[in-house]
């Protein structure tokens, strides 16, 4: 037992190298150096065109985005600053122009603002038809049940804001609160009542949107 105790104490020494051997290593690592160095030298020289365009593409890419990002965000600000313009001067006509030439929200807020200025309805019609965002779509469609509302019956005009009418859009509360004062406007207070009473018991309900079903009761 303590021959195999003595031996494992022997392995795990370090080996001790001797002077001959440090050499031989310092020269195995001078010669793969060496070796090392005359490939590359060889790659290089076989395919230096090939490296060259290869280092030109990734200068032309990294710069291609550069200058990607740079204009993108100038023509960020110039849109900033048309509209700003704009709606310093109450210009509907230059809102139009920055919808059509936008997109995203910034369109939709844009051509929104021009109907405020103009009263087009043509243009909530378009919102509503061709929104980027949902808000602005919801938005105009509760301007056009504005309205239209007097030309719609209840029930009419209860399933034209159907598809407002869900807590994913940010005006459902409103738009419930329209529904029922359409119902209450042509005499069906049973109706009306049903989805006030839904509001007023809706914990998540807006505190002013329960106050205005409570006052509609």
């Amino acid at each position: 037992m303590s021959n195999i105790l003595q031996r494992k104490k022997n392995l795990n020494q370090p080996v001790k190298k001797t002077r001959e051997e440090y050499a031989e290593d310092a020269l195995y690592r001078e010669v793969w150096e060496d070796v090392n160095n005359e490939k590359t030298q060889k790659f290089i020289k076989k395919y230096w065109r090939h490296i060259a365009s290869a280092v030109v593409a990734i200068m032309i890419v990294v710069c291609g985005v550069q200058l990607g990002m740079r204009m993108h965000h100038s023509a960020k600000v110039a849109v900033a600053q048309n509209y700003e313009t704009a709606i310093a001067s109450f210009d509907a006509k230059a809102l139009e122009n920055i919808a059509k030439n936008s997109s995203g929200a910034t369109a939709d807020l844009a051509l929104f603002q021009s109907y405020l200025l103009d009263k087009n309805i043509a243009k909530l019609e378009e919102l509503e038809k061709h929104a980027s965002t949902r808000d602005f779509k919801d938005l105009a469609k509760l301007h056009i049940a504005a309205i239209r509302g007097d030309e719609m019956s209840a029930k009419d005009f209860a399933k034209y804001l159907s598809s407002v009418d869900t807590k994913k859009s940010p005006f459902f509360y409103t738009a419930r609160l329209m529904v029922a004062q359409k119902y209450l406007a042509t005499g069906d207070k049973a109706s009306a009542d049903k989805i006030l009473d839904e509001i007023i018991q809706d914990e998540n309900a807006p505190a002013s949107v329960v106050s205005n079903a409570q006052l509609l009761k």
